[in-house]
């Protein structure tokens, strides 16, 4: 008897990952599961952890690379309708994980609500972007969140609010393993001085990263003081490749595929950037890309 009996209706075996991806690469889940309700999920989530089965969460996959050989255990997909609601009430927004980012940044633009503004064009969904305190040079996500909702590893739902909520750069210190939504709070502002911002920010990052291209962001981490794209094009690696796999020669910090890239054509072109790196400017790129 399979340890998920009863949830046939939401659970796919040794299903196919590469379209929930950006990069569109990878091999196959030994679960593929999509849960309709929180309880759903709980339950779920204790028979994964009763089973000692690894469990991955993923989101919009906009920033993950699945290996070829793909992934062992329970992949969850927060995507049904009780997860992907979000609500304004005054300037305060509450959030499901599985909301669409630029779809509610966009709303909140449109309300005269700021604070969002620096999500511009990022793609992904709002449990995947507070895991990893999403943003850029404009700002993250980090400074409007107040409090987040969680599940741990034995489906137990609390909630975690700052200040015991701590946001860095690219990172936070939630530890439990399922975000299930966030609180925002927005500040009023006038919608047109918030749309022109908005613009501008979309304007750089058109300008400046290869947007109409297969990739998944940022691949590196900037260093303390330093930027990541910078020091793989001053080790000489734009337009750098391995199979299918291309450092992007407009930013360096992304690589872009093409038709027959594998997995592993990134994975080796990531080693050989960081090597480079290293032996150049003596400094250790940490990933921003999450590679399962």
């Amino acid at each position: 008897m399979s340890i998920f009996s009863g949830f046939e209706n939401v659970i796919k075996e040794n299903c196919p990952l590469a379209d929930f991806t950006w990069y569109k690469l990878g091999g196959n889940a030994d679960y593929l599961i999509q849960p309709k309700t929180c309880e759903q999920l709980g339950e779920i989530v204790r028979r994964c952890e009763e089973n000692g089965m690894a469990m991955y969460v993923l989101g919009f996959g906009s920033n993950l690379l699945i290996s070829d050989e793909g992934v062992r255990g329970a992949v969850i997909r927060l995507d049904s309708e009780a997860f992907c609601n979000y609500e304004f009430k005054g300037a305060v927004l509450t959030a499901g994980a599985g909301v669409n980012l630029n779809k509610m940044t966009l709303e909140a633009v449109r309300k005269g609500l700021s604070g969002l503004e620096a999500l511009t064009g990022i793609p992904g969904s709002v449990g995947g972007a507070v895991k990893m305190n999403a943003g850029g040079s404009f700002g993250d996500i980090g400074s409007s969140v107040v409090s987040v909702t969680l599940m741990d590893k034995t489906g137990n739902v609390f909630e975690k609010e700052k200040p015991e909520l701590v946001f860095d750069y690219r990172s936070t210190n939630i530890t439990a393993p399922l975000i299930l939504g966030a609180t925002m709070e927005l500040a009023e502002a006038d919608s047109n001085a918030i749309l022109k911002t908005v613009k501008e920010i979309w304007i750089s990052k058109k300008n400046s990263q290869p947007l109409h291209t297969r990739n998944a962001g940022c691949v590196f981490k900037n260093p303390r003081g330093m930027s990541a794209g910078a020091l793989i094009d001053r080790a000489g690696l734009k337009g750098s490749q391995i199979g299918g796999a291309t450092v992007s020669q407009k930013h360096a910090n992304f690589i872009v595929t093409e038709t027959g890239c594998t997995s592993s054509d990134v994975k080796q072109l990531i080693d050989m950037i960081r090597t480079r790196v290293k032996e150049t400017f003596d400094v250790e790129l940490e990933l921003e890309l999450e590679i399962w």
